[in-house]
């Protein structure tokens, strides 16, 4: 295998903390602050989160400091960097390409629908959002979900086009530990409140933190605890950014004097820490004023259910709004801008292209797409049945061929591709520079080349049965 030298041009983050608070917030997004609670919630929360816990440590892992060490020891960009390890593979540099490309468009429109529940927020106007039929309204009217996705993308992209150390790690210097502040907050406010309903019965927040912490095993079935396992196992994909090019991209913009397996260490504690938090601060806040009937909002549950906890708190509910949704914005953007920067990596390295006219092009087009999706829920409507039986939308056929179809291909041929085509000794080496003791390594081995292909073929089958 020839040397790849790194290019004297190529863009680099600052040190580990740069790289560490970067990939935080790719992984830190609307996964882990809307999904994750949601998912939680749904799957009995303390046994949800258990499996979580256990997969981050060894599924998560396995994949995370795989796609890092490929991408800083290639040096290229996810289009280009499966043909550095092996030319007959570089067929998976594509599929790696066309995942954010495919996924950007619609999170820039779910970004517009966040950005919408913070100005309504900032307004004290959130009584309004529990109105029923207030969010189906909303996303379904022509212009307003344009106008409010173009000002999340734009953002996006200036942040992107300039560059990684002053647009990507600048903004993820501030955002990240401004977002820690407000989970923080929120958490220690739902922990506190109590409410005493119609009939008489007081739920209060700490009661709330025991159902979402306490595993519930009673009727479990194995059929059942199956479709928690890959809720889990999916929504790794959403919390660490694996199997989107992402880490990828990010790990060759990492210098060879950082301790890369520290870092991810540190991205792995910071990304679980989070989710956990996110659940911890919208769960009991729904259980208290909603009761367990709450917890099944599913994906409606930050769009529907929580506005109408907030609106439930009063006057404080007004403020709690407002610092829930600007964090989540914060979160949205530090994911999407992560997303675009795959793409426009992989442009870069395969056509050596400039940054700026990457962007452009790659900002451009994927902003068509996002005009698309947001006419999916007017102009372009239709009911398409998947064939998981999930009846959607142009939205939610993006997200099934990216997240169901393509992640899942794409996550066990790099195991097979690295576990026994490369042999796993040439990454290992990568991620033992700088003195790194790896203690997981006959874990990682045993995960790269039988566990991880295996679970995830398991989840690749259920995008065609429906476990549930």
């Amino acid at each position: 295998m020839k040397n790849n030298k790194k290019r004297k041009d190529r863009n680099a983050f600052s040190g580990q903390l740069g790289f560490v608070l970067a990939a935080a917030g790719s992984a830190v997004g609307l996964g882990n602050i809307w999904r994750f609670p949601y998912l939680a919630a749904r799957d009995g929360g303390g046994v949800f989160l258990l499996l979580y816990v256990v997969l981050a440590v060894t599924f998560g892992f396995t994949l995370l400091i795989t796609e890092v060490a490929m991408g800083r020891r290639s040096q290229q960009g996810p289009l280009t960097a499966y043909k550095f390890f092996n030319k007959r593979w570089a067929f998976l540099g594509w599929i790696s390409f066309v995942v954010p490309y495919i996924i950007y468009p619609y999170y820039c429109v779910i970004g517009g629908w966040v950005l919408k529940y913070f100005f309504v927020s900032s307004s004290f106007s959130i009584p309004d959002a529990t109105q029923d039929g207030y969010f189906g309204e909303f996303i379904s009217s022509t212009w307003e979900p344009i106008v409010l996705m173009t000002i999340f993308a734009a953002f996006c992209v200036y942040v992107v086009w300039r560059g990684v150390e002053k647009g990507i790690e600048k903004y993820s210097r501030v955002i990240m530990p401004a977002l820690v502040v407000m989970v923080v907050f929120i958490c220690g406010y739902s922990l506190c409140i109590s409410h005493t309903d119609a009939d008489g019965v007081t739920r209060t927040g700490m009661q709330g933190a025991g159902v979402y912490f306490w595993p519930d095993f009673e009727g479990m079935t194995l059929k059942r605890f199956l479709t928690i396992a890959l809720d889990a196992i999916g929504q790794l994909f959403y919390s660490l950014s694996i199997a989107m090019g992402i880490m990828i991209a990010y790990g060759s913009y990492m210098k060879k004097s950082v301790n890369l397996g520290q870092a991810i260490d540190r991205i792995e504690i910071f990304d679980t820490l989070i989710a956990l938090l996110a659940g911890l601060m919208i769960i009991p806040a729904v259980y208290v004023f909603m009761g367990t009937e709450g917890m099944k909002a599913g994906p409606g549950l930050m769009f529907i259910a929580l506005p109408k906890v907030f609106a439930h708190m009063g006057t404080a509910g007004s403020v709690i709004s407002l610092v829930f949704f600007l964090m989540v914005t914060f979160a949205a953007i530090t994911s999407a801008v992560s997303i675009l920067e795959a793409i426009v990596s992989s442009v870069m390295d395969k056509y050596k292209w400039s940054r700026k006219k990457a962007v452009a092009v790659m900002g451009g087009t994927g902003y068509v797409w996002s005009v698309v999706v947001c006419l999916g829920y007017n102009v372009f409507y239709f009911d398409y049945v998947l064939p998981n039986g999930v009846t959607g939308q142009i939205l939610d056929i993006f997200d099934y061929v990216a997240n169901n179809l393509l992640m899942p291909v794409l996550a066990i041929c790099t195991c097979i591709l690295i576990g026994w085509v490369v042999k796993p000794k040439l990454l290992i080496g990568e991620m033992r520079m700088n003195g790194y003791r790896f203690r997981r390594k006959g874990m990682y081995i045993v995960m790269l080349k039988y566990v991880v292909p295996v679970l995830l073929s398991v989840l690749l089958l259920s995008a065609f049965v429906k476990f549930g």
